[in-house]
């Protein structure tokens, strides 16, 4: 589902952040990619995304190549085919959970009835059953941070990308959250990567590597 081949990026200055890396996910898979502060990994994350540009190598999805998009492309791509959940949560404090969760099948012009079935069945995912007219700010962190999965997964993209999603929260909820991206990455038939610097958020994956010395090597 993922595969992307000899990627290398550098600082402005010309010093290499990373170079050479090579990565392949299978749909349902989730691989955790850990590292220090500073090695690479939000950074990588980013290109994957299509967020930042690499100087070097390729990154496909499927069918698309999405190194070769343009900047229109790469927006309408990862608005239909990407999920995000980020350390932050990132909710909108004035619209709802459900409102929320359901911003991505909105965005896609997905009609109202089918917005909702979708809705609930990502918030019952999650746990979350019968809380989608709440705010955010009624909610625990980890429940916030449930919403965001059920947020990254509503469309059924073909990749989801966690950057650092249990540094704001304590060991149960971390653990919950993790469990609820492990299992929507598996339902959906994602591709799953998880960046983190943390060893046990990183032992939720099927799979661990680590980029560390410009290099992305099993764990």
């Amino acid at each position: 589902m993922l595969a992307v081949r000899g990627l290398a990026k550098s600082w402005p200055g010309g010093d290499a952040l990373f170079a050479q890396v090579d990565l392949a996910v299978a749909a349902g898979e989730l691989v955790a990619i850990l590292g220090e502060s500073g090695a690479g990994k939000s950074t990588l994350l980013n290109i994957v995304a299509g967020l930042d540009r690499a100087d070097a190598g390729t990154v496909e999805v499927g069918d698309t190549r999405v190194s070769a998009l343009d900047e229109d492309g790469l927006a309408r791509w990862r608005r239909r085919h990407v999920g995000f959940v980020f350390q932050a949560f990132h909710l909108l404090p004035y619209l709802s959970v459900a409102e929320n969760a359901g911003l991505p099948l909105l965005l896609n012009g997905v009609p109202a009835a089918e917005r909702r079935e979708r809705v609930q069945a990502a918030l019952a995912s999650v746990g979350l059953a019968g809380r989608g007219d709440r705010r955010p700010a009624s909610l625990s962190g980890g429940e916030m941070q449930r919403v965001a999965v059920a947020r990254a997964v509503v469309h059924r993209p073909a990749l989801v990308l966690a950057d650092e999603p249990t540094g704001n929260l304590d060991e149960t909820n971390a653990a919950a959250t993790l469990e609820a991206l492990r299992a929507a990455v598996k339902r959906e038939g994602a591709a799953g990567v998880l960046v983190t610097h943390s060893p046990v958020a990183a032992a939720a994956a099927d799979r661990v590597l680590r980029l560390a010395g410009r290099r992305l090597a099993p764990a």
